[in-house]
């Protein structure tokens, strides 16, 4: 009886090694600095905590040998906010480099301010950044190109106005094809990219013959939109244009439906993002276009690798991804991972080479970062590069829409619109 308990204990001890082993070593801790209370930093949350929970449970990352863990540090940054200073996202910044003692960071600051100013922390420290979230200025990227041995550290995920306002300009000439629409009201926050975007597309759009009626810009917590949508329903617009990261965006899509616009609504609305909208406005928001920036964010074909992130989205967090943040905060870990797993170290000079050097295939296309802007390289073919989500809501449901290699449906007008 003796000999058979001892040969149990005997099988049970080989049995665990492995996994006390790998327990007990060191983890690489991943800084997410985060504005958790709003859509871009809990939806980056979550998705930075699925790749870790997958990466762990497969073992971990090789670190030259050795099997280590990632650990995820989350700190509330708060700089999405209305009236929080950048001081408090750099504290935050701080605060995970110097007393969480992490090794890498993944996530924000998400406010553009805030990431910016966060540029010269992570250069002090040498700590390798990938932005996944917010932070869509073309500044971060360029920051790197014109002083690249200071900001070097720093990469990006996923897209900036630049890119968006050419994804947008592709769209919505495809709709000038069907429809003939020529002319747009533009509706921007007052937050930096959202200026930015709605200048670039005003410019744009002229230039490619559309008429531009107005551009409205409205401060963070506006809850009435009123007058501008009667001034574009007055002037008879054919779209309506929209640019904001701001929850209260909803109320604006409800006013549009009460006032049954012509102007079909189109843009980078944060509110209209989410599965939960349809029913937050009882069906109000059908119609509405929008950009989520990275192929994933919703349910789509991109890549072999799509649908298994949505699915396991959704299983680990109980509803399909969020909105923008989401696939590209999942993604960045396993950028990192593999990043890490060539240099053999977790040596930032070597990690940043690795990075450079990258070429995979992810939940949104072929990523691969420009080597001297630090830039993912984006493309409307998912063979070619990292590719968006332009979705329109039908009938309860996120449809892609654009890219046309991907699109898995037509754009739709509404009922009371005429062709």
């Amino acid at each position: 009886m003796k000999k058979l308990a001892l040969a149990s204990l005997i099988l049970c001890a080989l049995f665990l090694y492995p996994l006390t082993s790998y327990q007990a070593e060191k983890p690489i801790v991943i800084g997410a600095p985060l504005s958790t209370a709003f859509l871009y930093g809990w939806v980056a949350e979550r998705g930075i905590k699925l790749a870790v929970e997958e990466i762990n449970q497969k073992g971990g990352v090789n670190v030259g040998g050795t099997k280590r863990p990632f650990k995820v540090e989350v700190i509330d940054t708060r700089d999405l906010e209305p009236g929080v200073p950048v001081s408090e996202a750099l504290l935050a910044v701080e605060k995970l480099i110097l007393e969480k003692k992490v090794d890498f960071l993944i996530g924000g600051p998400v406010r553009s301010e805030a990431a910016l100013a966060a540029m010269d922390i992570v250069s002090k420290h040498k700590k390798v950044s990938i932005i996944t979230t917010g932070v869509l200025t073309p500044l971060l990227t360029q920051r790197v190109a014109e002083n690249y041995e200071k900001y070097k550290y720093t990469f990006r995920n996923t897209n900036h106005v630049g890119n968006m306002m050419k994804e947008f300009m592709a769209c919505l000439e495809e709709i000038q094809k069907i429809f003939g629409f020529k002319k747009v009201y533009i509706m921007v926050q007052d937050v930096e990219h959202a200026r930015k975007g709605g200048e670039l597309m005003r410019k744009a759009l002229t230039e490619k013959g559309w008429e531009v009626i107005d551009m409205k810009v409205y401060p963070t917590g506006t809850t009435d939109y009123s007058v501008g949508l009667a001034d574009a329903k007055a002037k008879d617009a054919d779209v309506l244009f929209l640019w904001m990261d701001m929850p209260e965006s909803a109320i604006l899509l409800k006013q549009w439906a009460d006032l049954k616009m012509k102007a079909l609504p189109i843009g980078f609305v944060c509110a209209a993002e989410q599965p939960g909208f349809w029913k937050a406005t009882g069906g109000r928001g059908e119609y509405l276009i929008v950009n989520v920036v990275n192929g994933g964010n919703a349910p789509g074909n991109i890549t072999p690798w799509t649908m298994k992130f949505v699915d396991a989205y959704k299983k680990r967090w109980g509803l399909e991804p969020e909105g923008y943040g989401t696939s590209s905060s999942y993604m960045g870990v396993y950028q990192l991972k593999e990043a890490i797993e060539r240099a053999q170290s977790l040596d930032s000079e070597k990690v940043i080479k690795a990075l450079e050097d990258l070429d995979m295939v992810g939940v949104y296309g072929r990523m691969r970062f420009d080597k001297k802007t630090h830039q993912i390289i984006p493309s409307f073919d998912p063979k070619e590069g990292a590719v968006t989500c332009i979705f329109q809501w039908q009938a309860g449901n996120r449809v892609q829409i654009f890219p046309p290699k991907v699109a898995q449906g037509k754009v739709l007008l509404p009922p009371w619109v005429k062709k």
